[in-house]
């Protein structure tokens, strides 16, 4: 699976490498700005106290 999407990346090795880091920064990002708040919605937090 990632064999084939690295060859599916245009380009030389650098450019490669530079295109792989920016795809994985922008799928984190889609992560932490939209998944994961959608799914805190159906996670009911437990309440605890210290006492």
């Amino acid at each position: 699976m990632y064999a084939a999407l690295w060859r599916m990346l245009p380009g030389p090795l650098w450019l490669r490498i530079l295109l792989a880091i920016i795809i994985v920064a922008a799928v984190l990002t889609a992560l932490v700005l939209w998944l994961f708040p959608w799914v805190s919605t159906f996670i009911e937090a437990p309440e605890v106290t210290v006492e």
